[in-house]
């Protein structure tokens, strides 16, 4: 087993000394207030004893995440609810146990963990040359900065804009180094339907920002604004959220709201510029002025949001469902060309160029 330090994340740190006692018989182990951002450090390994509903509770363990992606992780479940398991599935987890697992047996779980062999770490490779697990680790970081945002819009109604910033190399680095179709196919294995929508339009944000030769400041303005586009779905209820199948009229009329709501949550927040802000409130308007929430038409319409509806509707196409398999791309691209009128043409073949030879 290699040397280094354990981690014992946990708000309740007087229930937990009997954990505390035996992670420390596997390695030497310190607990830490998961809200509290520190150094990885020599870390090995943590196990997390928190609300994951909370995520005010969580910064400092995405802070761990970014900075040491390979760590094994174990996390006490506190609820086994849908969503507390997507958010330990978006973090990464190595093994879920129930909050009341013996001490000894989270200890020797932790252990078999720590004496597996160390995967090296994989350098993310350009496209048709394979791409090995980087891609994968580049995935979750970016969904945990994505779930870290949407569970608070949804408990707290604001997030922090510097979460955001977590995401944006994680994605530009994925898909600049290991091609578009390799993150496709790697964020299309999310579970959770808004996240895998908000990564499928993260990347392919950045693919068509690259292909545009934008700086990398522009290209990161690109991704910030795809992360964020769908926060409003935070505050839709799940039932109509994750809803398999077609939505009824009135559904369709609530899941609307999520745009403006975005953008209500974005400037509660405070610290993101306008051109984000525009995105999130206008990705579903349309040139021809039947979009939504404001029925904008032609110039209103500023050019990174005409570039975020591409995106956007592409995603839509393109994403996998437990009802339908993705789209395929020739198909995708007949009906963008087919919303002429609607859509910025120009972008929208310049995306399908980007997209096709990607």
């Amino acid at each position: 087993m290699r040397p280094g330090t354990l981690v014992l994340f946990t708000d309740r740190p007087a229930q937990r000394e009997g954990l505390l006692r035996a992670l420390d018989a596997v390695a030497p182990c310190h607990p830490r207030d998961a809200a509290a951002v520190v150094p990885a450090g020599d870390c090995i390994g943590f196990v997390a004893d928190v609300d994951l509903l909370q995520p005010s509770l969580l910064r400092g363990l995405r802070a761990l995440i970014a900075e040491a992606p390979r760590l094994p992780r174990l996390f006490l479940m506190r609820d086994t609810g849908a969503r507390s398991l997507a958010t330990a599935r978006s973090l990464g987890a190595s093994l879920c146990l129930p909050p009341d697992t013996a001490a000894g047996a989270v200890a020797e779980a932790m252990r078999t963990h720590l004496t597996r062999p160390v995967p090296e770490a994989v350098p993310l490779r350009p496209a048709g040359s394979g791409w090995g697990t980087g891609i994968a680790q580049a995935a979750d970081r970016a969904g945990a900065v994505l779930a870290g945002l949407l569970d608070a819009a949804r408990l707290t109604g604001t997030v922090d804009p510097m979460l955001v910033e977590h995401g944006l190399d994680p994605i530009l680095g994925a898909v600049g180094e290991a091609g578009l179709g390799a993150w496709l196919d790697t964020v299309r294995a999310y579970d959770d339907a808004t996240y895998q929508h908000c990564l499928l339009v993260a990347g392919l944000a950045a693919t068509f920002a690259i292909d545009l030769g934008f700086s990398l400041r522009d290209r990161e303005q690109v991704v910030r604004a795809a992360l964020v586009h769908d926060v409003g779905k935070a505050l839709i209820p799940l039932e109509i959220l994750n809803k398999a199948g077609p939505l009824e009229p009135a559904e369709r009329t609530v899941m609307r709201t999520h745009a403006a709501l975005g953008h209500a949550i974005l400037v509660e927040a405070g610290g993101f510029d306008a051109s984000i802000l525009a995105v999130v409130r206008h990705h579903h308007e349309l040139l021809d002025g039947t979009g939504y929430p404001d029925r904008l038409s032609g110039d209103a319409i500023p050019d990174i949001v005409r570039m975020i509806t591409v995106c956007d509707i592409y995603a839509a196409l393109a994403e996998r469902r437990p009802y339908r398999a993705p789209m395929p791309p020739l198909e995708a691209f007949r009906i963008l060309r087919g919303m002429e009128g609607k859509l910025d043409m120009a972008l929208a073949r310049s995306f399908e160029r980007a997209v096709a030879k990607a």
